[in-house]
């Protein structure tokens, strides 16, 4: 059975919105990608992300940089590794990690220059 959606906007537009409606995401990739974005979108994660952007660290690297605890940024790298956005590589005792892959790095980024672009400090 279809669904019958009524626009408000004037008649011109209802076949840009048709075809919008469309292109959609499917449900379950708009959850990914809002769970991907709740992931990003906090400011120690951030921190730590622009750190890896720059190469392979392990936990002491990153809670140094940063002026945190061990065990805050391995929670912290915890969600981001189960989430795909960070990897890690194990050598020996020590686990480094790094951005998952270039699609991260590039979302990173992009979002640095939008900010840049938008003059905000």
């Amino acid at each position: 059975m279809e669904e019958n959606r009524t626009f408000s906007c004037c008649e011109k537009h209802h076949g840009a919105v048709e075809n919008a409606m469309e292109c959609m995401p499917a449900d379950k990739q708009i959850d990914a990608l809002s769970a991907f974005f709740k992931m990003m979108g906090d400011p120690t994660r951030i921190k730590m992300m622009c750190l890896m952007s720059q190469g392979e660290l392990c936990v002491q690297d990153i809670a140094s940089a940063l002026g945190m605890t061990k065990s805050a940024i391995s929670h912290q790298l915890s969600g981001l590794k189960s989430s795909r956005i960070v990897k890690s590589r194990r050598d020996g005792k020590n686990v480094f990690y790094s951005i998952d892959d270039d699609h991260v790095q590039a979302v990173l980024s992009i979002a640095m220059t939008h900010i840049q672009h938008k003059h905000i400090d």
